[in-house]
C-alpha cells in the first residue's frame, strides 16, 4: 500500500498542478524527487560519541542507516582534521521519502512551540530547505536516551522549474508555510 501523502499527490495535486500551470506533458508536471536530511554535530571534534548519537537518532526517525560525513578539509582553529567524521545524513527517496514527509508535515511540525509556518522561500530551482533545532519534536525519539540535543536540515528536491512550481507543489502537499505578504 502506498503512503497516504503519495495518494494525495497522485489523486489530487497533479491535476491542479496541471490545470494551474497549463502543463500538456505528464512528465513535466513537478514532482517530489528526495528528501535530504542532515545533521551536522557540534562538538564531535572533542567527543566521538556525538557522531554515533546523531546517526542513532537520524536512523529512528528516517528508518535508514545514515552515512557519516567527514571533514573535507584540515581547519586548525576548530581543530578538525581532513578526513574526521563530523556529521551525517540520509536521502529518502520512493515510499519512505512520502512517509517521512507526511509525518513531518502532519505530525512533526505541528507539535514545534509557537509554530507559525515555515519560510516561504526556496533556492531558486524550485527546492526547499528549512532547519529544526531539535530531535526531540520527533515522536519515535525518546527523551530519556537522548545524550544531546540536536539539530537537523531537511531539504526537499523537487523536478520542479522555478521556485513558484515549487512552491505550489509543496502547498499542495500541506506544506504549513507562512502566508505571503504583498
Amino acid at each position: 500500500m502506498s503512503p497516504r501523502l503519495q495518494e494525495k499527490y497522485k489523486s489530487e495535486v497533479i491535476s491542479s498542478l496541471k490545470e494551474s500551470f497549463g502543463i500538456d506533458n505528464p512528465m513535466a508536471i513537478p514532482k517530489l524527487e528526495k528528501i535530504v536530511i542532515n545533521m551536522g554535530c557540534k562538538g564531535a571534534v572533542e567527543n566521538k560519541n556525538r557522531v554515533d548519537a546523531a546517526a542513532r537518532d537520524l536512523a529512528a526517525i528516517t528508518g535508514q542507516k545514515p552515512t557519516v560525513r567527514k571533514a573535507r578539509r584540515s581547519i586548525s582553529g576548530f581543530k578538525l582534521r581532513e578526513g574526521m567524521p563530523i556529521g551525517v545524513a540520509v536521502t529518502l527517496r520512493r515510499e519512505t521519502m512520502w512517509d517521512f514527509a507526511d509525518r513531518l508535515i502532519s505530525i512533526v511540525l505541528p507539535r514545534i512551540r509557537d509554530f507559525g509556518g515555515v519560510k516561504t522561500k526556496l533556492d531558486g530551482r524550485g527546492n526547499f530547505s528549512l532547519g529544526l533545532a531539535d530531535q526531540l519534536v520527533f515522536p519515535e525519539i525518546e527523551f530519556d536516551r537522548v545524550e544531546f540535543s540536536q539539530g537537523m536540515d531537511i531539504t526537499f528536491v523537487t523536478s520542479a522549474d522555478n521556485d513558484e512550481q515549487g512552491y505550489a507543489l509543496l502547498k499542495a502537499l500541506g506544506m504549513p508555510f507562512k502566508e505571503k505578504k504583498n
